[in-house]
């Protein structure tokens, strides 16, 4: 019959084996996790080299305290059941070295820690991509000014070229997290915050929101895409021209209702009558690839469901049911798929 103390050791075995095999996935080497083991920036390689050293040190910390608990525990036990062990108040040579170890411990934490912090913080004077980013309940903006450019939920970045990110909200504190390229980032009301680094692979890669903003917090995403400088261009372009104006169909009695409709006084549709900036730029929303900050694809379907009843998907959103019919969501929902 096992012991007591042999079960829970074999308990405890089995726990720590299922534990590790969780942390296995056939993701490791995909774009698209959240994870921040595998960095594919300069700045986020920085954080993963910092993590590495105070992980080992931890390891080695933690196998000396358990090893020093473990020989306590057996070579001061109780041998016989009338035997009291010897009682000991104090020890100065113990007391000094639990002091000073920790301490050195801390002081090699510190000497790559501070150097780390001061890398994240000054901003490379060759960064040539500069972003800002308006963080809203809840959904991102971002805005080119050296190019010109509006967008929402989704950015994109040259590879290889330094980006500065300056980081506001327009109502609540937010923070910025992409984590495969960069360190999180308060999103401050009334303050400016930065972000920088250098994209190291092209592909698509997952951030979100993670400072509790309200409601919807957990579905404030964000996409960024790493491309190639002529893709990036390409991209540039195409987001710099005018909404095309439909000429027949659905896409064209959409547009129409756009024009007559509540939707106006929220957004933007540069060439047209619709200039607000109280919700997304919709000028080429048909060219993302989600909805409502990420948490739908943009299709068809998807986006006359989001038209029709965006509080039965997103509840709590600022977004308004206006009461539309199935029919004019379906005209709206093929104007701005046309949007590209």
């Amino acid at each position: 019959m096992i012991s007591n103390a042999r079960l829970s050791l074999r308990v405890a075995l089995l726990t720590l084996v299922v534990v590790l095999l969780t942390g296995c996935t056939q993701w490791a080497d995909s774009s698209l996790p959240q994870t921040t083991v595998f960095p594919l920036s300069d700045v986020a390689r920085y954080i993963q080299n910092l993590y590495e050293l105070i992980f080992w040190m931890a390891v080695v910390v933690f196998v000396g305290v358990e090893g020093f608990l473990l020989y306590a525990i057996i070579r001061f036990r109780r041998r016989r059941e009338d035997e009291m062990p010897a009682q000991t108040h104090g020890n100065t040579r113990l007391e000094i070295a639990w002091t000073v170890l920790p301490s050195i411990v801390l002081l090699v934490i510190a000497i790559p820690t501070i150097p780390t912090i001061f890398a994240q913080d000054a901003i490379p004077p060759t960064a040539s991509q500069r972003i800002k980013v308006i963080g809203h309940q809840w959904w991102w903006e971002f805005q080119y000014p050296d190019l010109g450019v509006v967008t929402a939920n989704e950015f994109h970045l040259p590879l290889g070229e330094t980006a500065r990110l300056d980081l506001e909200s327009a109502d609540v504190v937010h923070s910025f997290w992409v984590p495969r390229v960069g360190g999180k980032m308060d999103v401050v009301p009334t303050r400016t915050n930065h972000l920088w680094f250098t994209p190291e692979k092209e592909g698509e890669f997952y951030g979100q929101c993670v400072e509790f903003c309200g409601t919807q917090h957990a579905n404030m995403r964000v996409r960024l895409f790493v491309e190639s400088r002529e893709s990036f261009d390409k991209w540039v372009r195409l987001q710099r021209e005018n909404a095309a104006a439909p000429t027949a169909g659905p896409a064209q009695q959409g547009a129409e209702l756009f024009q007559r409709s509540a939707c106006i006084g929220c957004h933007t549709i540069r060439g047209t009558n619709a200039r607000a900036v109280a919700g997304p730029d919709l000028t080429h929303v048909g060219g993302r690839k989600t909805l409502a900050a990420g948490i739908l694809d943009n299709t068809p379907e998807n986006l006359k469901k989001w038209i029709r009843d965006p509080q039965e998907i997103k509840v709590g959103s600022k977004m308004p049911n206006l009461g539309l019919s199935d029919q004019d969501a379906g005209l709206l929902a093929a104007y701005l798929q046309s949007l590209r």
